[in-house]
């Protein structure tokens, strides 16, 4: 491991801005990315056959696909960003791109629920030091200007992930069983990881921005807090996307196994629909958002978070409406609209908060978005659909899935509308004087 260099010392220099390099970059990125959710989603389409292999509960489920996973995920991605934000950021990346597709890997030995509960806990240590190094490095590959569609095709990686882990679980589970899944995407990841690490140069911080920033360890993490004590908008964006990763994160866990068991297909022909819907919604719905923001942001920045609210609003009826039909072709047409208006916020949202703090806090910035999001998010989000399941199972029996994804819907759609909406008021002046 000698010949890795974490420090930062011997970055590339600058590369031009205009350079097509910084769209290999980019594509790059979003393959890490895309492997992320691939090794975080392939659990949602296993679930049925985990269920039965280890007698689990939709409580341990949700506890096992949502917060043991972000437990770790949530909590070590600050000091690796701190980490991140001095050191090597392409290193950073790498090992945990490797780190993760080895924990992932060894879910496939699991025997009983806690086994798997250990391992997914792995997973999440691992991935924690993938994304917030990644939204840092593409601020110092596109200008501001283009941010907004950046992140956005970097989460592509999202909907690209989560089918081809629909995919090629719902085949290898069938045909292989749910075990050879994780041996086949952990081992994808360990031989690609490398790929990553030599194919991207780590770039000067802050060249885009015309404010070059030299990593100090003399900002520490209470300097960052302090720094965004000052932006209200940081915190309502923060809460906000909170929101809609509870319903992206539980709907994508637990839409598999409600078209299982409502339809009565097999797991493959689950898959296969979901996946369709998966990436057509979530394509339309990151480029539109990313690319509608960054042309209403050139005049006014709140936008970044008006767009969003608009999407949420859009997309409830129907998500509603999809639960109320049983035929699977109207079911399918219905999640469209709503799968593309739950990742809207992705990009606008992402690109924002890089704009809150000054270049040297950007990692650690995002980790304590990230850290919000995803605690929240996907730690809460799976395990109260799972858990409502359960608690409605003596009243509706094999429907209770249906109406746990209701409730969650009635309660959660208009919070993030509300909390997206105040963010656009403030966001404005919060961006001026970052």
């Amino acid at each position: 491991m000698s010949s890795i260099d974490i420090t930062g010392a011997h970055d590339a220099p600058v590369v031009e801005r205009h350079s097509r390099y910084r769209f290999v970059v980019l594509l790059l990125l979003m393959f890490a990315y895309c492997m992320n959710y691939m090794d975080r989603q392939v659990v949602s389409i296993l679930a049925v056959p985990i269920k039965t292999d280890l007698q689990l509960s939709d409580s341990q489920l949700g506890l096992m696909g949502g917060f043991a996973f972000a437990i770790f995920y949530s909590c070590l991605g600050i000091p690796i960003a701190r980490l991140a934000d001095r050191k090597n950021r392409v290193t950073i990346i790498s090992l945990a791109f490797t780190a993760w597709s080895v924990c992932t890997a060894l879910c496939g030995f699991a025997n009983n629920f806690v086994q798997l509960l250990f391992t997914r806990l792995l997973v999440g240590v691992g991935e924690a030091g993938g994304v917030a190094p990644t939204y840092s490095l593409l601020t110092d590959y596109f200008p501001p200007r283009q941010r907004g569609k950046a992140m956005a095709v970097l989460t592509l990686g999202l909907p690209l992930g989560s089918a081809l882990g629909l995919l090629l679980g719902g085949y290898f589970a069938q045909h292989y069983g749910w075990r050879a899944a994780f041996y086949l995407l952990g081992a994808i990841g360990v031989v690609t990881a490398p790929i990553v690490y030599f194919g991207i140069r780590e770039p000067q911080r802050g060249r885009l921005d015309g404010d070059v920033a030299v990593p100090t360890a003399t900002t520490s993490l209470a300097d960052v807090l302090r720094h965004l004590a000052r932006k209200p908008s940081f915190w309502l964006l923060s809460f906000a996307a909170a929101t809609a990763s509870m319903l992206s994160y539980g709907l994508g866990f637990w839409l598999p196994t409600y078209i299982y068991r409502s339809q009565n297909i097999s797991l493959a022909e689950t898959s296969y629909a979901l996946s369709a819907v998966t990436v057509s919604g979530g394509l339309i719905g990151l480029l539109a958002g990313g690319a509608i923001s960054d042309w209403l942001g050139e005049a006014r920045k709140g936008a970044y978070a008006a767009v969003p609210c608009v999407a949420f609003v859009i997309g409830l009826p129907f998500m509603l409406l999809a639960m109320s039909v049983h035929q699977l072709v109207p079911v399918l047409l219905l999640l469209f609209i709503p799968q593309a208006a739950g990742v809207v916020w992705m990009g606008p949202s992402i690109s924002a908060v890089q704009h809150l703090a000054p270049v040297h806090m950007r990692a650690t910035t995002s980790a304590i978005f990230l850290f919000i999001v995803n605690l929240l998010g996907l730690g809460i989000g799976t395990l109260a659909f799972g858990a409502l399941s359960d608690y409605y199972h003596s009243s509706y029996g094999d429907d209770a899935l249906r109406y746990a994804i209701i409730t969650v819907a009635i309660v959660l759609y208009p919070i993030a509308v509300i909390m997206f909406g105040l963010a656009s008021r403030r966001l404005e002046r919060d961006w001026e004087t970052s």
